[in-house]
């Protein structure tokens, strides 16, 4: 388990495009980084909707918002195109 306010560990994940995101890519900007159990489910989606409703909050730190779960990375993108 990870603490809050900790550092995170290094990783290098897919993201909903297959793209690859690497903690180390994104050294020098701020970092949001949540985890979610599972998409389309009640609790998550209003979780992942108040993150990508405050990513303007965050811009002005050059911060990125990531949301991480094991769900394949086509659920993210039906995830993200039934929501977004």
């Amino acid at each position: 388990m990870i603490a809050i306010d900790s550092m995170a560990p290094e990783f290098c994940l897919p993201n909903q495009n297959n793209v690859e995101i690497c903690l180390r890519d994104l050294k020098g900007r701020w970092v949001v980084l949540y985890f979610y159990p599972k998409n389309n489910t009640p609790g998550c989606t209003t979780q992942a909707c108040e993150f990508t409703m405050a990513v303007p909050d965050f811009s002005y730190l050059d911060a990125i918002v990531l949301g991480i779960n094991a769900d394949s990375t086509k659920k993210h993108r039906n995830f993200i195109e039934k929501k977004i």
